[in-house]
């Protein structure tokens, strides 16, 4: 019986270390979910390095490496310690994905977009051939009939108290800075309800409440978000996702999403500036309105989790000031900051490198913490500090406790507002350290 191991690899922490934790309370999907898509007689290994060790002595035949972001440098390590003992090794992921010249200076073969009909070849490929192509790119245009994810794959690890499921991939919008826009192109697929149901029922029969919805926006589709809703409210199962604030502008879908059991939305607020959001090609959201929108979330009973951006061409000292004041005022229970960094392949890569504003095309250092190109108001140095100095007071147990446990919604939530004080303390562990907060 052939053997395949997956592999998420972790981030590196200051003292060059992979960063490790006793538990990662929200595990991904794709491993499970390919290794659904494995033949039966295929036995399939998942490691996931932030709370796994990784054996490189493991009698595997073939290796691959999830590439999620700056994760993909560990990535690059652990498929060199594995090719030198001769095992073939494969990459897939967005990082992968939106430059796989790079990672074929690493491994073996990888694996672009999705792959539910490349991993079928690849692993045909290699008991055939006992050999990989290259690069194996076979985008779906639909998400009907995937297979179950094999969840009993992640049941051994120490994980939290809920299970991701898939409900649909990509976005309708174009954002220059945005991955899923460099993968997906402006579509947005949704599965087909039933599908999504049995996944739930799955994860409920394993004896979890609770489940994470995977979706780059699932508001998208608004008739495919009230559809699932009402499918879900029976369950009485509690959930989580992402999408834009535009959910906020639909008081009957939004109090739908509530009552079938939503607790928080991840929104990608970006800027509180105009002019730093129309650059980055958000021009159908208008920051005048971001409090207002927030605080219908909120108020419907669904906690905020909120992604911003500093180092835009807006930006400047006083409006990163004002983020920090924005966050406060408005109570951001779990809010997160990324420096604006130009993803290879994305709309304003390009853009930037044809204006000649970046500063090295020194992948390694495209962490999401580091300043890589030169904003119109700002020097790169001075975004850097900023970006630290913004964490730091955010994450200062001041900050913590009053956007959580002192939160005007402790009462209304308790548990919501203690997972929101739990997420705070290990985003704080990891700005303390000078890490980029890691997936909780």
């Amino acid at each position: 019986m052939p053997k395949l191991l997956l592999i998420q690899p972790t981030q590196y922490g200051p003292d060059g270390k992979p960063c490790k934790q006793k538990r990662i309370y929200l595990p991904g999907l794709a491993f499970p979910l390919l290794a659904a898509m494995a033949p039966p007689h295929w036995e399939v290994e998942i490691r996931l390095e932030v709370v796994d060790d990784i054996d490189f002595d493991a009698q595997v035949d073939l290796v691959g490496i999830g590439t999620m972001g700056y994760a993909i440098w560990r990535g690059v390590e652990i498929a060199a310690e594995f090719r030198r003992r001769g095992k073939t090794v494969f990459m897939g992921g967005y990082m992968a994905s939106l430059v796989p010249e790079l990672a074929l200076e690493h491994v073996d073969s990888v694996v672009v977009g999705d792959g539910e009909v490349s991993l079928p070849r690849l692993l045909a490929d290699w008991e055939a051939k006992r050999r990989l192509e290259r690069i194996y790119e076979n985008p779906v245009d639909a998400l009907e009939g995937l297979p179950l994810p094999r969840y009993e794959l992640l049941l051994d690890k120490p994980i939290g108290d809920m299970l991701p499921v898939q409900a649909g991939r990509g976005c309708p919008h174009l954002c220059s800075f945005c991955s899923i826009a460099c993968i997906y192109k402006g579509r947005y697929m949704a599965r087909p309800v039933d599908d999504v149901m049995r996944d739930i029922q799955k994860v409920r029969s394993l004896g979890f409440k609770s489940f994470y919805l995977l979706d780059d926006n699932i508001v998208s589709n608004p008739s495919f978000l009230r559809a699932l809703c009402e499918r879900i409210t029976p369950l009485k199962m509690t959930w989580a996702s992402q999408c834009s604030l535009q959910l906020a502008r639909n008081p009957v879908l939004l109090e739908l999403t509530r009552r079938s059991g939503c607790t928080m939305m991840s929104f990608g607020l970006e800027s509180i500036t105009q002019e730093g959001l129309d650059r980055l090609g958000k021009r159908w959201v208008d920051v005048t309105e971001h409090e207002m929108l927030l605080e219908r979330i909120e108020r419907a009973g669904i906690m905020a989790s909120s992604e911003m951006i500093l180092g835009t061409d807006s930006d400047t000292e006083e409006t990163v000031r004002a983020t920090l004041e924005f966050v406060e005022r408005a109570r951001i229970p779990i809010p997160r900051f990324y420096i604006l960094t130009p993803i290879p392949g994305s709309a304003l890569w390009a853009q930037l490198k044809h204006e000649g504003r970046l500063l090295h095309e020194d992948f390694r250092r495209y962490s999401g913490s580091e300043a890589v190109h030169r904003p119109a108001k700002l020097a790169p140095e001075r975004v850097t500090e900023l970006y630290w100095w913004l964490n730091e007071r955010v994450f200062s147990l001041r900050s913590i406790l009053r956007r959580t446990l002192l939160h005007p919604r402790v009462l209304r939530f308790p548990r919501q507002q203690v997972f929101a004080l739990a997420v705070n303390l290990h985003y704080r562990r990891y700005i303390r350290r000078r890490v980029p907060p890691n997936i909780f």
